[in-house]
């Protein structure tokens, strides 16, 4: 692809790849300081609500000259000039003509939504370190951006497109692939709430919702969620299994049941609670006499089941690869094809009539993967448009919520572009 030498060439013609990042949490600064090490691009505007956050990291890469914009023709003049912009209205940043490309950041499918939409309609490049936006509507996002001559894609270094590369490789080697799946790095904990992860999330530096959302499982289903729709494996259970598996073991036990596995078929995603985080895997098939000779002969392996690891996936420092494949090459990196999965709203507690449901990480739901045909036949609640739902009818704890229990939110803009997706694919 020679990315590096095209930024090279960018970055020697004045002519850098400017980057707006909306959110500018703890994903956020971590990408900018990595744009802010690569030739050929660099970070020309923070959108955070908080606008300290932008200002912050923008001096810690040394630009303390930031300047706070809050309209649209002060920003261009200040990007023209070569001056690092923060601004606190999100939606600012796709109208600016001095960005190329917009990364959002934030982890809230509302937000994610309305981001990706005004990129897409400005034709602007929108790379997704928000997977949640992804489950819910990254298949209309990614076809309206198609259609709009722009690009639409889930970042490199998360789960979902670490996966996918796994993926690409093993079918470009002849490889079926029997699964896809990552390392779960916090004990499953499904009462979870940000009070009870605070002070651990206060000694990591993170958001106590978002270390709720991992402790959860919801971030696992929606990673995991995201790599069936792109690909086509699905969950083999509601929930998937988790199977606390070692690397050795991988081959031996994330295989069909007829081999001694624990999946009823082929073609599954699901994770493991072994030390394999924060790897992900593929576990592959051949059946090819030819293949397997060399697979022996390279790897030592007697097959017919390979692992293909990676035992690390980088996060926001893994971005810059996928906004320079989509504004150099107009690549997705990964993305939604199709409606294989959904990731539906589980109670977390009892829920009592008029309650009003919060959003991820929070304390009433948690995330649960599912085939889409069964989220749809039972009218679950898919997880980017649970919050702000108001409940109707009493819901026990562990109980799928359903759109019969809960008056959703429809003034959300991802409620909206949800439906629209629904009417499109029924």
């Amino acid at each position: 692809m020679e990315l590096v030498s095209k930024l090279k060439q960018r970055s020697a013609d004045g002519n850098p790849i400017r980057v707006g990042i909306v959110g500018c949490g703890q994903m956020g600064s971590g990408l900018a300081h990595a744009i802010n090490n690569i030739d050929g691009m660099r970070v020309a505007a923070i959108a955070d609500v908080e606008v300290e956050r932008g200002t912050t990291t923008y001096a810690e890469l040394g630009r303390g000259d930031a300047t706070v914009a809050e309209g649209i023709a002060a920003a261009e003049d200040a990007i023209r000039a070569g001056t690092p912009v923060v601004m606190p209205d999100a939606l600012h940043l796709p109208q600016l003509d001095g960005l190329d490309a917009i990364v959002e950041v934030t982890g809230v499918p509302d937000i994610g939504a309305r981001v990706a939409y005004e990129s897409i309609m400005n034709r602007k490049p929108v790379i997704m370190l928000n997977v949640e936006t992804d489950i819910t509507i990254g298949l209309y996002l990614n076809q309206l951006a198609r259609r709009m001559g722009s690009v639409y894609t889930v970042a490199s270094g998360d789960e979902p497109g670490v996966c996918k590369m796994l993926y690409e490789q093993a079918r470009l080697m002849g490889f079926e692939v029997v699964t896809l799946g990552k390392g779960k790095n916090n004990p499953m904990d499904r009462e979870a709430t940000p009070a009870s992860c605070a002070a651990e999330a206060a000694a990591k530096g993170m958001n106590p919702k978002m270390l709720s959302a991992f402790k959860d499982g919801t971030k696992t289903m929606v990673e995991m969620a995201a790599v069936s729709n792109a690909t086509g494996l699905l969950p083999d259970v509601p929930g998937m299994h988790g199977p606390k598996v070692e690397l050795d073991d991988l081959a031996k036990v994330f295989i069909p049941e007829a081999d001694g596995g624990i999946f009823s078929r082929s073609g599954i995603v699901d994770y493991s609670t072994g030390a394999i985080a924060p790897g992900v895997f593929a576990i592959v098939r051949s059946d090819d006499a030819r293949i397997r000779k060399e697979m022996k002969f390279i790897t030592r392996a007697d097959g017919p089941y390979y692992l293909h690891f990676r035992p690390y996936h980088l996060c926001d420092l893994e971005t810059p690869q996928s906004i320079a494949e989509a504004v150099l090459l107009d690549e997705v990196t990964v993305t939604a094809t199709a409606m294989h999965s959904e990731v539906v709203c589980v109670a977390k507690r009892d829920l009592a009539v008029g309650d009003r449901l919060g959003g991820i990480g929070g304390t009433d739901w948690y995330g649960v993967i599912t085939t889409y045909s069964a989220a749809r036949a039972q009218r679950a609640v898919p997880i980017g448009i649970g919050a702000n739902a108001i409940v109707r009818n009493p819901i026990a704890k562990g109980a799928v919520i359903t759109e019969a229990d809960v008056t959703l939110d429809d003034s959300s803009f991802v409620y909206k572009l949800r439906r629209l997706q629904d009417a499109l694919s029924d």
